[in-house]
C-alpha cells in the first residue's frame, strides 16, 4: 500500500522541521549534549510538527549510530539507517508505543500504561510511550499519571502532545519540559509543497499550490493530505480550477476581484459576482471568511503600512501588492462593512440560506 504525502515526506531529521527553528534548535543541542529530558509536553495547532518531534526524540534516544559513535553524537541528529530509526521510521519499534488519549483516556487504560512503564525495553536503550490528544485524558487518568511523569525509570521518555495546552493539568505540566509550536506560515507551506510536486512530477500552477497552501491554514499535514487528493483525482496536472473544485474555496485572484468590488461601493456588481459563485457551488461560508481576512489585511495595512513585512510571511510579494492597491482606496466607513460581513459570517454559518446574510451585508453597506 502507498503511503500518504505526509508520510513519505514526514522530517526525518530536526534540520528538516520547518517552522519550529527554535524547539529544533533546543533538541538538537540537548541531544548533542545528551541531556535528553524524562518527560515532554508538546503543544500547538495540529499539523505542526507534534508527532514528529516526538518520533524524533524517540529515533535520538535509541539511535545506535549514535550510541556507538561519539563524533556522530555531536551532531544532535538521529542517524535514519539503524536497525532502531528505521522501526521508529516505519512505525513498527516494539518501544515506541503511541497512545490515542481521546479513545485510551480513562485510569483503567493508563494503570495499563503504568504496568507498562515498569518493564524494560525489548531491545532498544530506551521505551518511550507518546500520549497524542493528552488533553483529552480524565481528571482521574491525569492524577494516575503523576507519579510516573515524577519519578519514572531510567529507560523511560514520556512525550505527551496536545493542541489544548490550557486544558492539561498545571500539575502535570510542571513535570515536563514545555515546547509550543507556532502556525507554520504560508510560506514555508508553499516551499515544501513545490518540493512534493517536482519531487512527485506533478504539473501545477503557483496559484494552485498557493490555494492549498491557504487551505492548510498553518498546517503541513492538511496541506499535504490535500495535495495527495488532488493527485488522486486529477493525476500529474492540477489547474486552480481543480482546487477551487475540489474544497469549495476561490482564488486569491477571485477573492480580491470581488473584495475590488465592495471596496469601489459597486453593490450590483457585488450581487451578480455572489450569485455566480452561489451557482458555481462555492463554500460561501468559507467565501465570507476570507473575504472578511482578506479586507482586514487591507484595514491593517491602511492603518499600520509596516505591517506589510509581518503579512510578508503569510502572502507572496504579488499578494502584498494587490492589498496595498486596495489599501489606497480604504477609508473609514468600509470599517462598518467588514463588521457587517462579521455578523453575516456569524449567521450564516446556521442558517440553511447562507447566501442571505452576505447579500444583506453587502445591500446595507454599499449604496449603488
Amino acid at each position: 500500500m502507498t503511503l500518504a504525502i505526509y508520510r513519505r515526506y514526514r522530517p526525518a531529521t530536526f534540520g528538516d522541521l520547518l517552522g519550529q527553528e527554535l524547539t529544533a534548535r533546543t533538541l538538537k543541542e540537548a541531544a548533542k549534549q545528551e541531556k535528553l529530558a524524562h518527560a515532554y509536553l508538546l503543544a500547538g495547532p495540529r499539523g505542526t510538527g507534534k508527532t514528529t518531534t516526538a518520533r524524533l526524540i524517540a529515533k535520538i534516544a535509541n539511535c545506535e549510530t549514535r550510541a556507538k559513535d561519539a563524533k556522530f553524537r555531536a551532531e544532535g541528529e538521529p542517524c535514519n539507517h539503524c536497525t532502531h530509526c528505521t522501526e521508529i521510521d516505519e512505525g513498527r519499534s516494539l518501544d515506541v508505543i503511541e497512545i490515542d488519549g481521546a479513545s485510551n483516556r480513562g485510569i483503567d487504560e493508563i494503570r495499563d500504561l503504568k504496568n507498562s512503564i515498569r518493564l524494560a525495553p525489548t531491545s532498544s536503550l530506551r521505551k518511550v510511550f507518546i500520549i497524542d490528544e493528552a488533553h483529552q485524558l480524565t481528571p482521574a487518568a491525569f492524577n494516575a499519571l503523576l507519579k510516573s511523569l515524577e519519578e519514572p525509570p531510567p529507560h523511560i521518555i514520556m512525550i505527551l502532545a496536545t493542541t489544548e495546552a490550557d486544558r492539561i493539568p498545571p500539575t502535570i505540566i510542571s513535570r515536563t519540559q514545555q515546547f509550543y509550536f507556532r502556525r507554520v506560515p504560508r510560506e514555508l507551506v508553499m516551499q515544501k509543497l513545490t518540493r512534493i510536486a517536482k519531487e512527485e512530477v506533478v504539473d501545477i500552477s503557483g496559484e494552485a499550490l498557493d490555494l492549498i497552501a491557504a487551505s492548510g491554514e498553518g498546517s503541513f499535514r492538511d496541506a499535504e493530505s490535500l495535495l495527495d487528493q488532488l493527485i488522486s483525482f486529477g493525476g500529474r496536472r492540477i489547474t486552480l480550477a481543480d482546487v477551487e473544485g475540489m474544497i469549495g474555496k476561490v482564488g486569491f485572484a477571485k477573492l480580491s476581484a470581488f473584495a475590488g468590488l465592495l471596496i469601489e461601493g459597486d453593490r450590483k456588481a457585488a450581487l451578480a459576482a455572489l450569485a455566480e459563485l452561489s451557482d458555481a457551488g462555492y463554500n460561501l461560508a468559507q467565501f465570507t471568511k476570507d473575504l472578511i481576512q482578506y479586507l482586514r489585511r487591507v484595514a491593517v495595512i491602511t492603518y499600520s503600512p509596516a505591517m506589510r513585512e509581518t503579512l510578508a510571511r503569510e502572502l507572496t510579494a504579488d499578494h502584498i501588492a494587490q492589498l496595498a492597491e486596495h489599501a489606497k482606496e480604504f477609508k473609514d466607513k468600509h470599517l462598518e462593512l467588514l463588521k457587517g460581513l462579521i455578523n453575516a459570517y456569524s449567521q450564516m454559518r446556521y442558517s440553511q440560506f447562507p447566501i442571505i446574510p452576505l447579500e444583506v451585508a453587502i445591500i446595507e453597506n454599499l449604496k449603488g
